[in-house]
């Protein structure tokens, strides 16, 4: 499956922890990544400074659905799921 043109759903909702090139300290979940344009393309895709969380999650059915906001809401639920624990 190759990524919906413009959804950009898993630069908006899933945190980095890693730096980001203009994002020193990574993003947080439901931030938009600064590397996005206005018209949801990568300025980085295929780079080295890349984060490897973003070249490791690739696009599948269950995760993009039928549409960006399928994407977003089921990316969301995801960073729930890893959320650390506060005790």
């Amino acid at each position: 499956m190759e990524c919906r043109p413009g959804c950009a759903a898993c630069c908006i909702a899933v945190s980095i922890s890693s730096p980001i090139p203009g994002m020193p300290e990574g993003k947080p979940a439901g931030i938009r990544c600064i590397q996005l344009t206005p018209d949801n393309k990568c300025k980085i895709f295929g780079k080295p400074e890349r984060p490897r969380v973003c070249t490791s999650l690739m696009p599948s059915k269950e995760m993009c659905g039928n549409s960006s906001g399928h994407a977003m809401d089921y990316l969301a639920e995801l960073e729930k799921l890893t959320e650390p624990v506060q005790i």
